[in-house]
């Protein structure tokens, strides 16, 4: 049983990792679409009450996307190149269109989840009965009583209302999710519009042929894993080194031996080579060779991230 968990972590791990944009936004998207349904039945909860419905209506909606957003502005790591490349070099070397590409980049990532949420939140409609239910003109309803107003017409959401107005409050829900569901319909016909449009902006625009484009990004992820593997190894060896020249010895296990014997670590990578192989990457080419990443280009011992040597500056592809 024990196996079974552990390969099915194994399993989801892989997805999550997937450096394939397509997977990673439909495990986002699966995320929010669960997040909502939960948050509707164990959170939400209209107060239906005059001038409080659609501030919570509202902040059912809206508040939730915007934490999503910025988590995923904070989970993308073109973010913190970008802060530490404004941090040492500055973005002088960014022409106009990288740069909108690098934020549109970081921008479209972090919409997937509250983009979905919104969604979501409109095609049930819940949030935005709640919210906008007291605002129903009484006139637009057939015969409906003078003696209520909006008070009674709060109260829709929570059908706590008298028995004649039960056709009243069914009316009022049916119409505004209708409304809901409309607005929801069309916020995912604009952003399928809008993928559809940068997909092709992309390949129409990028200088690269179809299959070095997925060459690239084979490249980026076995680097990051190679890197991160690698860093994770030489870490340990270098930590054991110096707990073993503080305690006279190190308690290691079967595995951690045969690392440190199999990989010496002599010292640690200075300060400007981390600089160097940190920050954004906008692609460039070397006497028509590519480079494929800033650790690369300090592999090939090239320098700078100005315009190419044949004076212009090639598409910055997101990874």
């Amino acid at each position: 049983m024990a196996a079974l968990i552990a390969e099915n972590f194994r399993f989801l791990s892989l997805f999550f990792k997937s450096k394939d944009v397509m997977i990673f936004n439909g495990l986002v998207a699966l995320g929010t679409v669960g997040s909502e349904e939960l948050f509707s039945v164990v959170a939400f909860n209209c107060p239906c009450s005059p001038a409080r419905n659609y501030i919570y209506g509202l902040a059912a909606i809206g508040v939730p996307a915007l934490a999503l957003f910025l988590i995923g502005v904070i989970w993308n790591n073109h973010t913190w190149n970008l802060v530490a490349e404004c941090h040492k070099r500055g973005t002088k070397n960014f022409s106009a269109a990288a740069t909108f590409l690098l934020f549109g980049s970081i921008m479209g990532r972090a919409s997937v989840a509250p983009i979905t949420w919104s969604v979501i939140s409109l095609l049930r409609g819940e949030a935005y009965i709640c919210a906008l239910s007291e605002f129903v003109k009484p006139s637009s309803l057939d015969k409906f009583p003078a003696e209520y107003g909006a008070e009674v017409l709060a109260k829709f959401p929570c059908r706590d209302v008298p028995a004649n107005l039960t056709k009243f409050r069914d009316e009022v829900a049916r119409k505004l999710r209708y409304e809901s569901q409309l607005f929801g319909w069309l916020l995912i016909g604009i952003v399928a519009v809008l993928v559809f449009l940068t997909k092709c902006l992309k390949h129409c625009c990028s200088p690269l042929s179809y299959r070095q484009e997925a060459y690239w990004a084979q490249y980026r992820s076995n680097e990051d894993k190679l890197f991160r593997r690698t860093a994770e190894v030489h870490s340990r060896i270098l930590a054991a080194k110096n707990v073993k020249q503080f305690f006279g010895f190190v308690a290691l296990d079967k595995e951690e031996k045969e690392l440190v014997q199999e990989f010496p670590v002599e010292g640690v990578q200075p300060s400007p080579q981390w600089n160097a192989i940190t920050g954004v990457y906008i692609y460039r080419e070397n006497k028509g060779f590519p480079l494929y990443s800033r650790l690369h280009k300090w592999a090939k011992g090239v320098e700078g991230n100005g315009p190419t040597p044949e004076g212009h500056e090639l598409l910055f592809l997101a990874s």
